[in-house]
């Protein structure tokens, strides 16, 4: 009973502060200041500009001063409607000099999505999530600190303990970070942060920061596909190329699928698996021992940006099972990659490469960690304002290749569904904009031909306001079979809306 109470509580704190946030940040707004002359502040001997002839006047000046637009006048508007108290009006204008003083911004979103058929390994809500992001950036003496946190509740999930690493729990630290640049040529940004390079659109090759997949299935805004990494990042600057390097003294993993939320296909039991099958890891996480490294030399040549990478850590997500505890592994992993991006034609062409060095079984023979890979990637994006105006079209090819297939093959027990050597995907993004672009209506689609499945993210959203925005889509999926990757959510189809104040 005592449980039910502080969920209770903390259901009706969170709502609280989704209600009072956006009236606080409408109060917060400090009104423009007004035009030289305008101002009632002003001493009674500031000159004022010479008015246009015709507006000239003999009357004393304070009364030459224009009206005021509506709802700047200090008289009432209506009969019997009540001026605004002074100090109220100051005590709001010191909360918006506060606020502009610390940077701090943010958004306050409550979110809902249901799913539309039946999973018997999951429940029919997907999301139903109030959430508060915080956002205080603050310059110091050559740093620029910033700190980014969500408060969120949401009744979906059983347990609302703070896991950072994980995303769980009613508080999830999206940044903690310095910055600052101790010589010319070098940037350095320490803490948590979100890091991203490579050429993909939602496709990724040699970005091995963190993803959220869970997030990105149930239906969160897109931002929270990047997961955050505790990391060092430094950037070196010369004429002759660009280096940035990152280091992560602890491993940082995707937020994988585990079951909790999107059910999935577990190889261990033969079958489809949810929240009776949630998996279970043994991940690496000594610090300073299970640590990461990532490069990237980039350079801009003639407008095309060309880039080379390396990585070395571990599978980003599970990548193996110990057969012995069925845990999932998270085998050691390198990976070089090359990239370049630039004007083709009227549009924006990338082409984007990358081998994955399994280490723990360059051979291919154990069934039970991935193979080395091959991946590569090409991709093609323009407007079409010839066709509709305010309307952007790409597409993208990418491919897997697994390495030792025979190998593969032959190591495999008969009970785990056998991969296809080479995995094709095609993806097709679709977006206009209307309404003086406050509308905006996309679609995104994965296909592959060779999984035969299918993945959809329609979505719509519209700024009533600058402050204010509506949002609705789906995450759609289907396939042949139940063991692809896509093809394994199919149950996990659902439909969402969402409401956003941002101040």
């Amino acid at each position: 009973m005592t449980f039910m109470m502080k969920k209770k509580h903390h259901f009706i704190i969170l709502q609280i502060i989704l209600i009072l946030m956006p009236v606080l940040a409408i109060a917060g707004q400090e009104e423009p200041s007004l035009p030289k002359g305008l101002s009632q502040d002003a001493p009674a001997q500031q000159e004022e500009p010479e008015l246009p002839q015709g507006l000239l006047t003999d009357k004393p000046s304070e009364s030459a001063e224009p009206a005021l637009p509506g709802g700047l006048t200090e008289e009432p508007k209506f009969p019997g409607e009540v001026k605004p108290d002074e100090n109220v009006t100051a005590k709001e204008s010191s909360w918006s000099r506060l606020r502009k003083k610390l940077g701090l911004t943010g958004f306050g979103e409550v979110r809902f999505g249901v799913r539309t058929q039946n999973d018997k390994y999951e429940r029919d809500i997907s999301i139903s999530e109030s959430r508060v992001q915080l956002e205080l950036e603050k310059a110091y003496k050559g740093f620029v600190f910033n700190v980014t946190s969500d408060l969120v509740y949401d009744p979906v999930f059983d347990h609302h303990k703070v896991y950072l690493e994980e995303g769980r729990g009613f508080l999830d630290i999206r940044e903690a970070s310095a910055a600052f640049s101790p010589l010319d040529f070098m940037d350095v940004k320490m803490g948590r942060q979100i890091l991203t390079w490579g050429t993909g659109d939602l496709l990724f090759i040699n970005d091995m920061f963190g993803k959220d997949w869970q997030s990105f299935f149930i239906g969160r805004d897109v931002e929270y596909l990047k997961a955050p990494s505790d990391a060092v990042k430094v950037s070196l600057f010369h004429e002759l190329a660009n280096l940035d390097i990152v280091y992560s003294p602890r491993f940082d993993s995707d937020r994988y699928i585990t079951g909790e939320r999107i059910s999935y296909w577990n190889d261990f039991l033969g079958r489809r698996a949810g929240r009776d099958a949630v998996v279970q890891t043994d991940k690496p996480d000594d610090c300073f021992t299970n640590d990461e490294w990532a490069a990237r030399l980039s350079k801009n040549m003639a407008g095309y940006e060309g880039a080379v990478y390396g990585y070395w850590g571990y599978w980003k997500s599970p990548g193996g099972m110990d057969p012995m505890t069925a845990e999932a592994l998270f085998p050691r992993l390198a990976v070089y990659g090359a990239s370049v991006r630039g004007q083709v034609g009227k549009g924006i062409g990338n082409l984007e490469a990358g081998y994955y060095d399994s280490r723990q079984d360059r051979s291919g023979k154990d069934p039970f960690i991935n193979n080395s890979q091959v991946r590569l990637l090409a991709g093609y994006e323009r407007d079409l304002p010839e066709i509709v105006s305010e309307f952007t079209i790409g597409v993208q090819y990418y491919l897997e290749r697994l390495q030792d297939y025979d190998d593969y093959k032959d190591s495999l027990p008969a009970t785990i569904k056998k991969k296809d050597e080479n995995r094709q995907v095609a993806t097709l993004r679709v977006t206009k904009l209307l309404m003086n672009q406050n509308l905006t209506c996309s679609l995104f689609t994965y296909f592959s031909p060779t999984d035969k499945d299918v993945y959809m993210r329609p979505n719509v959203k519209y700024k009533v306001t600058d402050n204010l925005a509506v949002e609705g889509g789906a995450n759609v999926f289907f396939g042949d079979y139940p063991h692809t990757f896509f093809g394994q959510f199919h149950k996990n189809t659902n439909i969402y809306t969402a409401l956003r104040y941002s101040f």
